[in-house]
C-alpha cells in the first residue's frame, strides 16, 4: 500500500521551471532515494511535499488526505517530518532542547500554562524529557545530552537532526542528503539507523543522496530527476544501467564508453 502518492507536481520560479510534472509513489516501509545531478529539482520536490513551497500544479497524499496548500506545521502533524541539507540546528541549545522543539506539535500546554508554571504542564515537560533522552539513545547520542548542539561533530549533528524531526513522531521521514560530508565511519552508522528506523519504528523513509554506493546499497525503490524532470525509477539493479541517467550523470559520451565497457554509473 502507498503512504505517499504525487501526480503531476510542478514548481516554476519565473521563468525557471524547477520541477515539471513529477509522478511518484512511495510504499508503506520502504527505503526510497531520490537522486539527480546538482540543480535536478530535488530539494524543490521535498520542499513542496512539506509545504515550504505551494506547487503551482499537481497533488501531493499521504494516504488519503491531501497535503497541497497546508502549512509545514500541519503537514508535520500528518506524520511527515524531514532533515535539511544544511544542517539547521539551534547550535546556542543544548542536545536534548534541541530534540524537544520537535515535541512541540504533540504538546497540549498553552502559553498561560506554561507561564504560571501549572501542574499539568510541569508533567508534560518531564515527559518530553524524557522521551528526548530515550531518542538521544536511540541515536548514540545520549552522552551529550546537556552538550551545546555547536559542539558536536558534523556526523553527530546530522544524528541529532534526525532525533529531532523523529521526536514528530512521523510515518514518513524526508532525509536531504544525511551523509553529506560523513566519513566512511559515519555514513555506516547512519546507514545503520536507516535499517533500524524503518524496522523497529515503522518509520517509511525517503532520501536525497548523492554517494552512489550508500544509495545503491541501501534503496529498495529510486527516482531520478534532471532538469526538474523525472527521468527513470526503478529498482537499484535498473538504475544503475540505465541510458538516460547515466548520460545525466556523466554525458552522452559516457552512454557509449558505457556499453562497450559493460559499466555502470555505480
Amino acid at each position: 500500500m502507498n503512504i505517499l502518492t504525487v501526480k503531476g507536481l510542478t514548481k516554476r520560479f519565473g521563468g525557471l521551471t524547477a520541477v515539471k510534472d513529477v509522478d511518484m509513489t512511495v510504499k508503506r516501509g520502504s527505503i526510497t532515494a531520490v537522486i539527480g545531478p546538482n540543480g535536478a529539482g530535488k530539494t524543490t520536490f521535498f520542499n513542496m511535499i512539506t509545504g515550504v513551497y505551494k506547487p503551482d500544479e499537481g497533488e501531493i497524499s499521504l494516504d488519503t488526505h491531501g497535503l497541497v496548500g497546508l502549512k509545514p506545521h500541519d503537514i508535520s502533524k500528518c506524520g511527515i517530518s524531514r532533515t535539511f541539507q544544511n544542517i539547521r540546528l539551534f547550535n546556542e541549545m543544548t542536545v536534548l532542547e534541541n530534540v524537544m522543539v520537535g515535541f512541540h506539535n504533540h504538546l497540549k500546554s498553552t502559553f498561560l500554562g506554561t507561564l504560571l508554571a501549572l501542574p499539568h504542564v510541569r508533567k508534560e515537560e518531564a515527559n518530553a524529557k524524557k522521551e528526548g533522552y530515550r531518542l538521544l539513545e536511540y541515536v548514540g547520542l545520549a552522552e551529550f545530552f546537556n552538550e551545546e548542539a555547536q559542539n558536536l561533530s558534523y556526523g553527530a549533528q546530522r544524528r541529532l537532526e534526525i532525533a529531532r524531526a523523529l521526536a514528530t513522531k512521523p510515518k514518513l521521514l524526508l532525509l536531504d542528503e544525511p551523509a553529506a560530508g560523513m566519513n566512511p565511519k559515519e555514513t555506516k552508522e547512519l546507514t545503520d539507523l536507516i535499517y533500524r528506523m524503518r524496522e523497529e519504528l515503522d518509520v517509511t523513509i525517503v532520501l536525497i543522496e548523492h554517494d552512489m554506493k550508500l544509495v545503491m546499497q541501501i534503496s529498495e525503490h529510486i527516482v531520478v530527476l534532471d532538469h526538474g524532470e523525472k527521468i527513470a525509477e526503478g529498482k537499484p539493479v535498473e538504475i544503475r544501467n540505465n541510458r538516460n541517467v547515466i548520460e545525466a550523470y556523466l554525458g552522452k559520451s559516457a552512454v557509449v564508453a558505457n556499453e562497450g565497457r559493460g559499466q555502470n554509473v555505480n
